[in-house]
């Protein structure tokens, strides 16, 4: 495949595994975009993945070092098979039934709609291979969806009917008492039985995304092996025997979640490291990094950090600025304790956002030696290449999502999207924000809103939500609204952040990404009162962004408003305040945090399993 003028050594770590294949499309989802090109036009070098260097565990010492993986095709199955073969096994995919029922041991990475997958699992005769399985007491590890298919059946645009081997009912998340549903973030489990996988992890937070549970019941309580609150009590695992489901994700749980894949993988012939005793009581607020990336005036792909958004030196050369390889960086926040890792795509790809195969590249290198979550944003929305060849934004959205993101993040199409919503009032499922929650699910979907503050003497001065401010502005005035901006700040849309938040989140949203341009590169500190008022307004989290310069600006957000994130990228990226000093500062505050050691970087001849 073909790149753009960008120069790999500048974005591939020196020592990198070779990426898996893509999963297949989930059943409504466009086929796979990998044949696209650049023109052929362009001087552009051929991307091609740094040398290998992996060691695997030895069929000498372990029986069958292959695990089978059932991926019916929907959703981020990548950082699976990453985190699999990173512990020394390879892969064997699920074809047909036969390979269930001959499977030495079996894991099911269900994401995405219950109904959908219920529906792939009957046609292909899968459903009941799977269930004579588990009634074998097959070694079985279920994931998220992997654990709700199971029980008899789903609320989920339903009722639909599941496997039907664990008596209960998956609904949805009660959200009438301001619950923020999605439950998106690091939660804690309250163990009720030896699980044998989730014995070495203790009081560690692990990471959960879903909007519907199942509850503990006298008829499933046999079943369970651990709770999570959120709300209620709500099933987080299960075990019977050899078989197991967790509702979290242990690919995407960091140290604590390598472990629990580790001791389902090497159940009684491998000892596995007792984590640190964590503190981890309840859901935690996520500190999240974020690489604004794109490319320099040399074709190389760089982390930069904008003034105002602004991304250029305020120099004669007006050069952009540079702060670091994409994916060293993400490589390096994920050993200091981010929860998240953003990617925001500002390269210049906008006319042709699936020819941005570097950034493509970044995502699959990084998804192979970073184990939380991924989001990536910018170019999502459906595009005409030079051909007239039409592309939807879930067909954009596939393909990020095959290449190792967990989550797009959306954010001028999305302010199209809740305009046309808000004159109409109609709901056409053409948005990209619909088209991709209905496949996805809308915990996969972020909308970044980028407004700007615009001062008022009079709160009737516009049609939109005004805040009476914290700090007057310039000419004594008390009160603001937010204008919602497009193009990266450069273009002023007739819409305030407060009919946006609202909007979005009935076309489909799961999460919003809350920036202020008066505030991004300052470092005085988020702009609360926007956020105050955002947070307070929907019913899906919050991440709070633009503006950090010291720790204190991250309790003081967390204080002084309801987000459930709070985002970064300069303070880290310069060094000025480490991830784990603003968790320390955190905690110290009594706000619940996840707690981890430094992870120094890994050696290119450690073994899988260190």
């Amino acid at each position: 495949m073909e790149a753009a003028n960008l120069r790999p050594s500048h974005f591939l770590a020196a020592t990198t595994a070779p990426s898996p294949p893509p999963s297949p499309p989930p059943p409504s989802a466009p086929r796979s975009l990998h044949f696209l090109r650049h023109d052929s036009n362009t001087n552009s070098p051929k991307l091609k993945p740094p040398s290998t260097f992996s060691v695997r565990a030895s069929a000498g010492v372990y029986n069958n070092p292959v695990v089978t993986l059932l991926d019916y095709g929907a959703g981020n199955v990548r950082s699976v098979r990453n985190a699999i073969r990173s512990l020394g096994f390879d892969i064997k995919d699920v074809q047909s039934p036969k390979d269930i029922l001959i499977a030495e041991r079996l894991i099911f990475p269900g994401v995405g709609a219950f109904a959908a997958a219920m529906d792939v699992l009957t046609q292909k005769g899968m459903a009941e291979a799977l269930c004579t399985y588990i009634k074998n007491d097959r070694p079985f590890l279920g994931i998220c969806l992997g654990l709700q298919l199971l029980f008899e059946s789903s609320e989920e645009n339903g009722p639909v009917n599941g496997l039907g081997l664990i008596p209960g009912v998956v609904g949805r998340f009660n959200s009438s008492n301001g619950l923020r549903v999605p439950h998106i973030g690091w939660n804690a489990l309250q163990l009720t039985k030896n699980s044998e996988i989730l014995n070495t992890i203790r009081n560690n937070h692990v990471y959960f995304v879903h909007s519907y549970r199942a509850m503990p019941s006298d008829d499933n309580k046999d079943w369970v092996s651990s709770t999570c609150n959120y709300g209620d009590n709500f099933i987080a695992s299960v075990r019977r025997g050899n078989v197991h489901a967790v509702q979290f994700h242990p690919e995407k749980s960091g140290d604590a979640g390598l472990s629990v894949l580790r001791r389902f993988l090497y159940p009684k012939s491998f000892s596995t490291k007792v984590l640190e005793v964590g503190n981890a009581s309840k859901l935690a607020k996520r500190v999240i990094a974020c690489l604004d990336v794109r490319t320099n005036d040399e074709g190389d792909l760089v982390v930069t950090k904008g003034d105002q958004y602004d991304v250029r030196e305020n120099t004669k050369e007006n050069e952009v600025r540079n702060l670091g390889k994409p994916v060293d960086l993400a490589g390096k926040y994920y050993r200091d304790g981010a929860d998240e890792i953003s990617f925001l795509n500002i390269t210049g790809f906008r006319d042709f956002p699936l020819g941005d195969l570097p950034m493509l590249q970044v995502l699959r290198y990084t998804s192979e030696r970073v184990f939380v979550p991924l989001t990536v944003g910018g170019g999502i929305r459906d595009f005409t290449d030079g051909s007239g060849r039409y592309y939807s934004s879930l067909e954009v959205a596939s393909e990020y999502f095959r290449s190792g993101a967990d989550k797009v993040s959306i954010g001028s199409d999305a302010v199209y999207a809740a305009e046309e919503y808000i004159r109409s009032g109609v709901k056409t499922g053409k948005s990209s924000i619909e088209q991709i929650s209905r496949v996805y699910g809308n915990q996969a979907v972020v909308v970044s809103i980028d407004p700007r503050r615009v001062f008022l003497k009079n709160p009737d001065d516009v049609d939109f939500k005004t805040v009476r401010v914290s700090n007057p502005g310039p000419n004594g005035e008390e009160y603001a609204w937010y204008q919602c901006t497009v193009n990266g700040g450069r273009e002023d849309r007739q819409i305030g952040a407060y009919e946006l938040a609202k909007a979005v989140e009935e076309l489909g949203a799961g999460e919003i990404m809350l920036n202020c341009i008066d505030c991004d590169g300052q470092g005085k500190g988020f702009e609360i009162d926007l956020i105050r008022l955002i947070s307070d307004a929907v019913n899906i989290p919050v991440i709070a962004s633009s503006g950090a310069g010291k720790v204190e600006h991250f309790s003081e957000v967390f204080k002084k408003t309801n987000a459930s994130a709070a985002l970064a990228a300069g303070i880290f990226h310069r060094e000025e305040s480490g991830i784990g000093s603003v968790k320390k500062h955190l905690s110290n505050e009594g706000i619940e945090v996840r707690l981890t050691p430094y992870r120094p970087p890994p050696s290119r001849f450690s073994r899988p399993w260190n």
